[in-house]
């Protein structure tokens, strides 16, 4: 009974283990400096820092609606990325501040396909209409990071 035990808990230790060490790989990569010196989080916090000026009490409400599906625990890491996406989309469309459709568009591609069923459930409920945004759901994860405004 003892060895079983010993053994099942060994077995939750290294998978327990395993998965941090994935995500921290995962952050890992993300801190590698790119060829332009400047890793994935350097340039989702130039974004953030360069756009907060541009966030309204009504938008960061929404977003903050829109990442309530995350589990807790890696909420604040998904705004965070969610949010550098769409402050490099107003400073690539050279906007003064942050609207809803900029936000919903950003969201859109700053988040993988299997939560694009959560998306369009959260903006029904709020009346909002998603067939200007469609386009954006067409597209896969990986479209979104090679060439995707050529796409549009």
């Amino acid at each position: 009974m003892f060895t079983v035990i010993v053994s099942l808990w060994g077995f939750f230790l290294i998978g327990f283990l395993a998965i941090g060490g994935y995500f921290m790989f995962r952050k890992f990569l993300k801190s590698i400096p790119k060829k332009d010196g400047m890793s994935d989080l350097d340039w989702q916090n130039y974004y953030i820092d360069q756009t907060k000026h541009m966030w309204h009490q009504e938008e960061k409400d929404l977003l903050a609606e829109l990442v309530s599906p995350v589990p807790e625990l890696f909420r604040d890491v998904a705004r965070q990325s969610i949010a550098g996406r769409i402050g490099k989309l107003a400073i690539d469309k050279n906007e003064d501040k942050i609207t809803k459709e900029l936000l919903i568009e950003g969201y859109i591609i700053g988040t993988p396909k299997r939560d694009h069923r959560f998306l369009r459930k959260t903006l029904k409920e709020q009346k909002i209409d998603i067939t200007p945004y469609e386009q954006f759901f067409e597209l896969s994860p990986s479209d979104y990071e090679k060439g995707w405004k050529e796409k549009y």
